[in-house]
């Protein structure tokens, strides 16, 4: 039974999901749309816009938080500098998921995350 349980498995074990959701993350901040899977992406929606919201504060306290979730420093630099100041006025809704189809090799929902 799976009461109470939220969240996707999304066929992984728990590190390497939490990894791939930490890469892919990174990924939507970096280049501002990603092509994934749409499981991934309605996975991975919240915690950009997560990010997001902790990266808009612009403290210490709040870059220490973001080295902790984004492997790379890029992303930890843009979303402080970059993304911060642009939503700033913005109290939520930070991405977008577009359709795109289904993918020719197995036929999974094939959509793009990107910010607004």
């Amino acid at each position: 039974m799976r009461h109470a349980n939220k969240g996707k498995i999304l066929d992984r074990d728990k590190a390497s999901r939490e990894l791939m959701l930490r890469n892919l993350a990174s990924s939507v901040i970096l280049y501002e749309k990603v092509k994934t899977t749409e499981a991934k992406a309605k996975v991975v929606r919240p915690i950009v816009e997560r990010l997001i919201t902790i990266a808009k504060t612009g403290n210490l306290n709040s870059r220490r938080r973001l080295i902790q979730v984004l492997l790379q420093k890029n992303a930890v630099k843009k979303s402080m500098e970059v993304l911060g100041a642009r939503y700033q006025d913005r109290q939520g809704g930070y991405t977008r998921i577009v359709k795109l189809g289904f993918r020719q090799g197995d036929g999974a929902n094939m959509v793009q995350i990107e910010l607004v």
